[in-house]
């Protein structure tokens, strides 16, 4: 007998899913995990009543997280720190590049992880790439013990409260500005503007990110199941620009097969809506 999930996104508005079967539900030391199976989004991941991905439509949070900083530097991107990402789609992501040898996942709850690789296997198979270094503990205090290392830092968290909260200081930001390597490169997902509820959210971690890195920006995504569909992500470099230093036709020759970034979407999510570069501007 079916049942339906429902995700509170504001005191006035909820999103539900009908359920076929709740295939798995436990408590961490951290949070509340719970995988179900739904009619029209496939299997989906639930992190304290909030959903983190669907089946149906993750492909779009994490092409958007990965393709768009590695297109800006397709050829120096070698080693990338992952915080967070327990179900593993950024890491699937980024191991398409051949060109990239070290990447060092960071998760704070080990058990998002296996509860991922048992029950999500389209996010998590890319796990056990010998490239892949798991460490399962707190990536605030992991990044602070690097300057100069990496290519890319890849922030995959939650929303900014429970195990996320420290992934969205000025502190944490400042941390990932000396661990970046001199081009090096920064995003994030930035939440989204649409709801009131969440705007002090996008301003509060736009304000943060500006004043540590001299190049800020925010792009967007379509994303059906987030809270309007409509989703934000942080870019952040000490040097490169996501548009003027942009290679479309280098990423293009590596043909990989995508289904929502492509080199012209590359150009265009940089092309927000006036509500949201009010929400910016004001930061």
């Amino acid at each position: 007998m079916s049942f339906w999930f429902t995700e509170q996104h504001t005191d006035r508005v909820r999103f539900s899913i009908e359920v076929k079967e709740q295939l798995y539900s436990g408590k961490s030391y951290f949070q509340k995990i719970e995988v179900f199976d739904t009619f029209e989004f496939g299997r989906v991941l639930v992190l304290d009543d909030y959903i983190m991905l669907t089946e149906k439509d993750e492909y779009i949070y994490h092409e958007m997280m990965v393709h768009v900083p590695i297109a800006c530097r397709p050829d120096t991107i070698k080693k990338v720190l992952v915080i967070g990402a327990g179900d593993g789609g950024t890491v699937r992501e980024l191991c398409r590049y051949d060109s990239i040898e070290q990447i060092d996942m960071v998760e704070i709850d080990e058990q998002v992880v296996e509860v991922c690789k048992k029950y999500l296997p389209q996010t998590a198979c890319r796990l056990d790439d010998p490239r892949v270094h798991l460490y399962f503990e707190d990536g605030l205090k992991f990044v602070r013990r690097y300057q100069n290392t990496y290519d890319l830092i890849i922030v995959d968290s939650t929303d900014p409260f429970g195990p996320g909260e420290g992934l969205f200081t000025k502190e944490f930001y400042g941390n990932c500005f000396m661990a970046l390597t001199e081009h090096g490169i920064l995003t994030n997902q930035h939440e989204s503007t649409y709801y009131d509820s969440y705007t002090e959210m996008v301003s509060r971690t736009h304000r943060r990110m500006r004043s540590v890195f001299p190049v800020s920006m925010v792009y967007q995504a379509h994303i059906p199941t987030y809270p309007s569909g409509h989703w934000l992500f942080g870019f952040a470099s000490k040097t490169t620009h996501p548009i003027y230093d942009f290679h479309p036709a280098r990423w293009e020759e590596l043909q990989l097969k995508t289904r929502y970034y492509n080199t012209d979407l590359h150009r265009g999510c940089f092309a927000l809506p006036n509500s949201v570069k009010e929400v910016l501007e004001n930061a």
